[in-house]
Order: C-alpha cells, then structure tokens, then sequence
C-alpha cells in the first residue's frame, strides 16, 4: 500500500495533507524520513507522523526446519500430521511455507511469514539452486548426469525442465542441484532415465544451508546473515 493512502486511512486525513506531511519531512517509515507519497509500505514496516505512531510495524518470521519424513508441507491436513505441527502454536499463524517438500523427503525447509522475501528464494525465473542428497533403487546409469543437463522431456507440462547438476556419490548416491522445483521433480527425472529415488534430502537452497546440528522436527530461526543470502 502507497505511503499516502496509509496516511489517510489510518491517521484521518485526506490524501492531499497526507502529501503534504509527506514533503514536509514530517513522516518517517521505518525510522527514516520519507518524502515519496508513492513509497510501497506492507505490514511489516513502522509508520511515524511527527512523534505519533501511525503503524507498528509486524516481526518477520524466517525459520529452518530439518523436516523428517512423514509430514505434508502444507498448513493443515485431516489425515496426515504437517510440518505446522513441529512448530510452535503462536508462530503458527503468520507463517507459510518456501518451497515444499513431498511427505517422504527431509531436509532443509523454510518457513517465513515475509513473502516478497519467500517469492525471491522460490520464483524460477531467478534460478536459486536446490541442493538434494538422492538415494536411489538401481546403480545410477553413467550417462545420467549428462542427460540431466541437457534437460529431461515432462510430458504432463510439455516442456523440458532446465539444466540440472547430478555429481554422483556411489553407485546409489548423488548429489544433484535444480533449479526450478517443480511438481515432484527430482523424482520424476530419474524415473525418466529408468531409475527411482528412495530417499530425497534437501541440503541447501541457494546459499542457505541446514544447519547440521538441527535434529530432525526441530527448526530455528534464520540468522540475519542467512536472511540476507536471498537477494532482494
């Protein structure tokens, strides 16, 4: 919402003196002085005419889980328990979910209340690398890693998935990067080249990595260095 309109709705007065506050000097977002009627403000940032408080200014949340396998990435389910359930009941509410996981995968998932930030972590036009340790049925196939970079045909979307990085561990182990996240991906790749996963693990997302010492279920909150990692 425009800095002018908050004015006006919430410190009743008309859009005209709102501007006017405004090139006067006389309004502060977020501790500093702001002279653009056209700012965008959102829900997190304060809002100050003179020494009066026109808004608060909510806490952003931004959270790492080490999901464990087991459960939906979603905010509620009536048959199976969500990653909501390991956290905590008051951050509930104003927390969604960037970039999910399927039931059985774990790993590193982020849950954060800020979603101009979650878009620039998940929006595939940016091209965050997706870091997963795989573990599949059959050993994997030599040429797998460079059909992976050519890109792999997805009938259902009709396109080919972008270039992905497979560095091969063992013989049932690898390390693969994407970079787009879609629909069940890494999964449905190796189930192109004849191959299935039996275990995915989400290690980072762009520069953000699990932090190791976190058990499975429990979660911290971002340090403001990792937050920063995401470009805004």
């Amino acid at each position: 919402m425009k800095l002018s309109r908050i004015l006006s709705n919430r410190n009743g007065v008309s859009r005209r003196q709102a501007n006017f506050l405004i090139a006067s000097g006389r309004v502060a977002v977020n501790g500093a002085i702001c002279r653009e009627p056209a700012t965008e403000v959102d829900r997190f940032s304060s809002v100050r005419v003179d020494d009066e408080t026109i808004q608060t200014g909510e806490n952003r949340l931004y959270l790492m889980l080490n999901k464990p396998p087991g459960f939906l990435s979603a905010t509620s389910d009536d048959v199976h328990p969500t990653v909501m359930e390991l956290i905590a009941p008051d951050l509930r509410p104003d927390l969604h979910i960037a970039g999910r996981l399927d039931r059985s995968s774990t790993g590193l998932l982020i849950l954060t209340s800020d979603g101009r930030w979650s878009r620039q972590l998940t929006e595939p036009r940016i091209k965050i690398p997706k870091v997963y340790r795989v573990s599949t049925a059959y050993p994997i196939a030599p040429d797998t890693p460079e059909r992976f970079a050519a890109g792999i045909w997805f009938e259902f979307e009709q396109l080919t998935t972008s270039p992905a990085h497979l560095e091969r561990l063992s013989p049932c182990n690898a390390r693969m990067t994407i970079y787009e996240g879609r629909y069940h991906q890494v999964k449905r790749m190796f189930h192109a080249v004849g191959n299935r996963v039996t275990a995915l693990h989400r290690e980072r997302m762009g520069n953000i990595r699990l932090d190791e010492t976190l058990a499975p279920g429990d979660y911290r909150p971002l340090t403001a260095d990792e937050i920063n990692l995401i470009p805004d």
